[in-house]
């Protein structure tokens, strides 16, 4: 089991490290006494559901936080996991900021003092276990997605865990808008099938509707473009780190043109993108059918 230990300035990005390494497939613990990680570990190690990856977030505030952690990771990797501490930091200026913006006192400021006492207390407490860290991140600089991406570069080298995963949704307006839709294509300027008697009962699943919607040109010519688009966007959704996109296709009702739409761009991104989804909002029938094409 790997076994990541995330630790270093309060203010400096443990949580949002922690959130980042969960969205990696790690089972996340935040704020555990240090005492307790070996107990902690052995037990998920046990568990029914198999983890083999395992992050945990500890700070000052942490029970013999000092004292206790170079002996626990010690012991960790006597037990035969494969741990790896992870120390985050910031500026001075940077921490006082962010803590000036969250208003919450630091945990190593006594009364009376200030601000940037408690800071260097907490510095100068922590300076031992900065040194011994596998790896070391100065935040002050780096925005969220820029920090998820050297935690990926430092925890998936591969890529494999951050690669984006892409939900194309059909749906009907009559029936509200897409809620969770990351990009919304209105195509109701499509001809509708649903005043052809012979297509009115039928989906956008069947190949008689699938046929009348995709012999108009302006539809062929929407597809190309529609598949051109998130074709460009793809690497740049990932570089920012977005885990999911959700691609929402509405028509009047949710049956005809939204769904063969759907369908169709589906198997064109599937020509190109390992992780595609497609789904239809307003009729559960729909959805396994879907999923089987």
């Amino acid at each position: 089991m790997k076994v990541v230990i995330i630790t270093g300035m309060s203010g400096a990005g443990k949580s949002s490290a922690l959130n980042i390494l969960e969205d990696m497939g790690y089972y996340s613990m935040d704020n555990l006494p240090p005492i307790l990680i070996m107990s902690f570990v052995e037990l998920t190690s046990r568990s029914d559901v198999v983890v083999d990856r395992l992050a945990v977030g500890l700070d000052i505030r942490g029970m013999g936080f000092l004292s206790t952690l170079s002996k626990t990771v010690s012991d960790l990797k006597l037990a035969g996991f494969e741990v790896t501490v992870l120390f985050l930091d910031a500026s001075d200026s940077v921490l006082v900021k962010r803590y000036k913006e969250l208003r919450r006192p630091h945990p190593m400021q006594e009364k009376g003092a200030s601000l940037v006492e408690g800071i260097h207390s907490e510095r100068e407490a922590l300076a031992e276990i900065r040194k011994d860290a596998n790896y070391f991140l100065d935040t002050s600089s780096l925005k969220l997605a820029q920090l998820r991406e050297r935690m990926r570069e430092i925890f998936d080298p591969e890529g494999s865990d951050g690669k984006l995963v892409i939900s194309i949704v059909s749906f009907g307006y009559k029936h509200g808008i897409l809620l969770d839709g990351d990009i919304i294509f209105d195509v109701r300027f499509i001809p509708n099938p649903f005043y052809n008697e012979r297509l009115k009962p039928l989906t956008g699943l069947d190949e008689p509707v699938r046929e009348y919607v995709f012999s108009y040109e302006v539809t062929q010519i929407f597809l190309e473009k529609l598949v051109d688009l998130v074709r460009y966007t793809i690497p740049f959704y990932e570089k920012e780190g977005k885990q999911n996109l959700v691609i929402g296709i509405g028509c009047t009702g949710g049956k005809h043109r939204s769904v063969a739409i759907a369908q169709e761009l589906y198997h064109r991104l599937k020509d190109i993108h390992d992780l595609v989804f497609v789904s239809n909002r307003d009729d559960r029938m729909w959805n396994n059918e879907y999923n089987k094409s």
